[in-house]
This record gives structure tokens, sequence and C-alpha cells, in this order.
């Protein structure tokens, strides 16, 4: 069974910077994609940023130019740098990850205070 562990997240003021790190275990397979997806109170789990084992980088509109991915040193592991955080960006940050099957992390929460 794949477990997902994410670490990283906090409270920042507006326009400070977080980075998410995420690792896998429990396989010895290397993913397909893992990424990040939030979800803000009150509303829809959205994805944030993935990264296919290929290398190809997905960012959702609201990030770009903000937030980078990147694969870590670890294998199946993954990080999220993200700066100029906004207030918006406050919400639980879930790491996902898919080998021949989809898993979830257990989220972290990122705050941004303004």
């Amino acid at each position: 069974q794949v477990r997902l562990v994410e670490s990283g997240g906090g409270l920042v003021q507006s326009g400070g910077s977080l980075r998410l790190s995420c690792a896998a275990s429990g396989t010895s397979l290397n993913f397909n994609i893992m990424g990040w997806y939030r979800q803000a109170p009150g509303k829809q789990r959205e994805l944030v940023a993935a990264l296919t084992g290929g290398g190809t980088t997905n960012y959702a509109d609201f990030v770009k130019g903000r937030f980078a991915i990147s694969r870590g040193n670890a294998r199946n592991t993954v990080h999220l740098q993200m700066n100029g955080l906004k207030s918006e960006d406050t919400a639980v940050y879930y790491c996902y990850g898919r080998w021949s099957n989809a898993y979830w992390g257990q989220g972290t929460q990122v705050t941004v205070s303004s």
C-alpha cells in the first residue's frame, strides 16, 4: 500500500514563501504522476500543480509564475515551492500520486495572513 506524507505547511504572511514536500513509501516503482491539490473551506478540491514521471509539469492558472513543482532527490518525492503567497491561497494542500492506483496524503494546512 502506497502512503503519501506531506510536510512544510504553516502560517505565513502575504507575499511570503513556503515549500511543501511529499514523500511516498510502500512502492519501488516510479510514479506516473505526483502533484498537489488544495481545498479551501466551502470549496471543491482543485488542482494546483502536477508533475509526470517524464518531467512534464502542469499548473493551475492561479499559481503560474508563483509556484513551482519539482522532483526531489529521493525516489517518489516532490516539492512545491510557493512564492508570492496570497490570502486566497489559504487551504489544506493534499499530495496526490498515481502508480497503478491513485493515492492521497492526509493534507497539510497552509494559512496566509493578510
